[in-house]
């Protein structure tokens, strides 16, 4: 349940959004070898860092030995084998990963599977993943910050079966779990202050009917917040982007999201992050919480925007978290979303607010 405030008495329930097979096949899947690729090194400074971390003197050996290891050039690619993987603590695991993740090359540490709000259980739930699965998923996750992540999809995939298990594996992986904001009717908040918050000065938004429909609604019932939003993100909330989206040479990302939010016809130049930045600044007025809906919420850090997304209510956003085909739109927690961006310390979150 979020807090009551001008935009009503909501409940909150979590789904877990999975892309369609259809997106599925035209992705690439990692297969079941897995690499950790360490870049502008030599094998000798590998094992110094290996054995810096904590990892047992005995795997290392095992790493470098024939075959299971590869040096071209400054690159290092070791091949360790799941047995190796469960072997390793969970902080040996994490002090690893976080230096692995600051290579592109490997992917899924850089960018890892998320267990938000820190609920395994709750995230294996619905998992198309058997027994064995399971059990290894759990062995294999590690810490990110504050944040529960998983690297090891190619482990997983030794696991699988046949080809059914493979796209069972990866689909499961690629979830993305969103809230369901639902608004608990009738209206306790003053109406008033009601039509300010979700119209957001928008006097003659389309949405407005049913937005004064509602508010005289004496009946006991619920209804789901993505009617309030903008018709364009009322499309695309819960969804995956379409192939024809990327024809524009990239997916939409979060700028495109959060500076699109009240277009009624989305403007492509928003791809442009040095456009996007541009708009922003010229555009919107900085503000500090508390925020309003369709604010936009830049996570910043040392100067450098990471991340933007747009408040809905409560301490919940609207948040397309990457370019990627495998991003959806969905609605999280700002806490969630501080889990996945946070780079230090020093991430803060700056408020900005649509001029009228």
């Amino acid at each position: 349940m979020a807090r009551p405030g001008p935009w009503g008495e909501l409940e909150v329930h979590t789904v877990y959004l999975a892309a369609p097979d259809s997106l599925l096949a035209a992705v690439a899947k990692p297969n079941s070898v897995t690499r950790w690729t360490f870049e502008q090194t030599t094998e000798q400074s590998v094992r110094a860092l290996l054995a810096r971390i904590g990892v047992q003197a005995e795997i290392v050996t095992r790493l470098f030995s024939s075959g299971r290891s590869q040096a071209n050039g400054n690159t290092v690619v070791l091949h360790p084998e799941v047995e190796d993987l469960k072997s390793l603590s969970p902080e040996v695991r994490s002090a690893l990963y976080t230096e692995l993740a600051k290579s592109a090359a490997n992917e899924y540490q850089r960018d890892p599977v998320y267990i938000l709000g820190g609920h395994i259980d709750e995230w294996l739930m619905d998992a198309e993943l058997n027994e064995e699965q399971r059990t290894l998923f759990r062995q294999l996750v590690w810490r990110r910050g504050d944040a529960i992540v998983f690297s090891d999809i190619a482990a997983l995939l030794t696991l699988a079966k046949n080809s059914d298990e493979v796209l069972n594996i990866f689909r499961t992986v690629t979830r993305v779990r969103s809230l369901i904001v639902e608004l608990k009717l009738p209206l306790k908040t003053d109406r008033k202050q009601f039509l300010e918050y979700w119209t957001a000065g928008q006097v003659d938004a389309p949405r407005l009917t049913f937005i004064n429909a509602i508010t005289s609604r004496r009946a006991p019932q619920t209804v789901d917040i993505t009617h309030f939003l903008p018709s364009l993100m009322r499309q695309r909330a819960y969804t995956f982007p379409e192939m024809e989206l990327g024809l524009k040479g990239r997916f939409p990302d979060c700028h495109w999201t959060s500076l699109n939010f009240f277009n009624i016809t989305p403007k492509d130049y928003f791809l442009d992050t040095r456009l996007a930045a541009a708009h922003l600044l010229e555009n919107y007025t900085a503000m500090e919480a508390p925020y309003h809906f369709g604010d936009v919420l830049c996570f910043i850090d040392n100067g450098e925007g990471l991340h933007t997304c747009v408040y809905i209510a409560d301490d919940i956003v609207l948040t397309k978290n990457g370019d990627s085909i495998l991003a959806p739109w969905a609605l999280m927690t700002i806490a969630d979303v501080q889990s996945i961006y946070r780079r230090t310390s020093s991430t803060r979150i700056q408020g900005y607010r649509l001029k009228r």
